[in-house]
């Protein structure tokens, strides 16, 4: 009967076009009413301790932070400055996609402002120089599916906050793993163009050693913020949420130093982080609804009795985890799967033995797999978009293929070595 109630109510929310949020807390607060004997008040009590959470609330910070060098053009700088190290290899400018997303994902937090700012400046440039333009886009979507891993990371904060899991530990953990796959992602682009050179165009002409690494050391500044949030919250200087505001000051002045940030540019990023963590608030709200209903009935404790009886092994019910989240990535967006499961799945894993820490990277490959998943895709949208639909979805998504294996690949190599995600962390 809870499992009917439970779907039932979200699917029938959902099909009246609510948004996720209140599909996510009316389902809950009807399970506390029928289930819980009208215990709705309870409910309420968990929102307001979820949203007076301190670590929470860098949220919105990390936000403001990814729109201001967004919009202040500093992706343009990191790009030029990237080009030329890569100029010559099988790939070109496919690689410095990887790059560039790599780095910038490093200071954003957010795939679709990594996607969003690298695409805008990327795919006109790459487009002119005859560069295969699925090939292009793929590149592009898979690149920005790092700024979900590789710190500081929204993902990876709200994994830390919901579960009470240490953000420092979360974000050491995601920076190998977020490497490994931008190592991957280049190697695929590397035999992928060496055996079909006609997909990218390939330099000719020789670049000095010297001006190629002042090219590089162009990036320091984004380098520098870098250093001064991850540096603060490891050294234990401050917390993630003062760690985030070191991180906005810097930004800030980065970008009216460094880019193009202007007062009219800088209030157009603080809007858009209102409407962004607006739209991942509401959501936290109805899953937090949703969890304290789930919890106070007992359901992850029932879960891992019912899975212990079928004598599974711990392995295989990661398997099934992870075809859970290949599905739900098909329908919702990456952020709303981790918040709407995290009640349920991390219970049943860490009784399983799965590190917490190691699983919040498993958890947010998936989210980046559904990222660049059909029909909800958000990242292949948005790139679509900046192509002026030159690349269908269909297209986008096609060439992406490759790129969502690899991520599938990433998660059995972190299974089977979990100290690539694990070392950096067992250092503090």
């Amino acid at each position: 009967m809870f499992w009917l109630t439970l779907s039932g109510s979200i699917l029938a929310t959902l099909g009246t076009g609510a948004p996720l949020g209140a599909a996510l807390g009316l389902t809950g607060l009807i399970i506390l009413q029928i289930f819980a004997n009208g215990a709705t008040s309870l409910a309420m009590d968990a929102v307001w301790n979820v949203l007076t959470e301190f670590t929470l609330s860098a949220i919105p910070l990390f936000i403001f932070m990814g729109e201001v060098l967004l919009r202040s053009g500093v992706s343009q700088r990191v790009y030029r400055a990237l080009v030329p190290a890569f100029s010559r290899v099988p790939g070109g400018l496919l690689h410095t996609n990887v790059a560039v997303c790599t780095v910038f994902g490093a200071v954003s937090g957010s795939s679709l402002s990594t996607a969003a700012a690298v695409g805008s400046v990327a795919y006109p440039e790459m487009q002119r120089l005859g560069y295969h333009r699925p090939m292009i886009v793929g590149s592009l979507a898979a690149g920005g599916t790092l700024g979900l891993l590789i710190p500081p990371s929204l993902a990876l904060l709200i994994y830390g906050a919901l579960t009470e899991t240490s953000v420092g530990k979360l974000f050491l953990a995601g920076i190998l793993p977020g490497l490994m796959m931008a190592g991957l992602f280049m190697v695929y682009i590397w035999v992928r163009c060496r055996t079909r050179p006609d997909l990218s165009p390939r330099g000719t002409e020789a670049r000095p050693l010297l001006p190629t690494l002042l090219s590089l050391l162009r990036i320091w500044p984004l380098a520098l913020l870098f250093v001064a949030v991850m540096g603060s919250i490891l050294g234990g200087i401050a917390t993630p949420t003062e760690a985030a505001g070191v991180g906005l000051a810097a930004a800030i002045v980065i970008g009216f130093v460094w880019g193009d940030l202007t007062p009219w540019r800088l209030w157009q990023a603080f809007v858009g982080s209102v409407a962004t963590f607006g739209s991942i608030g509401f959501v936290v709200v109805g899953a937090v609804i949703l969890g304290q209903s789930v919890s106070i009935l007992g359901v992850p404790q029932e879960l891992v009795r019912t899975v212990g009886s079928l004598d599974l092994a711990p392995w295989q019910v990661l398997a099934l985890v992870v075809l859970i989240y290949l599905v739900l990535g098909c329908l919702f967006d990456g952020l709303s799967i981790m918040i709407m499961t995290l009640p349920i799945v991390v219970p049943l894993m860490t009784a399983l033995g799965y590190d917490p820490v190691w699983l919040g990277v498993i958890i947010t490959i998936m989210i980046e797999i559904g990222m660049v998943t059909p029909p909800v895709g958000l990242n292949l949208y948005v790139l679509t978009a900046i192509t002026g639909r030159q690349v269908t979805p269909m297209q986008a998504a096609s060439a992406t293929v490759p790129y969502w294996l690899l991520l599938l690949l990433g998660v059995a190599i972190l299974t089977a070595v979990p100290q690539i995600a694990l070392l950096l962390p067992s250092l503090i």
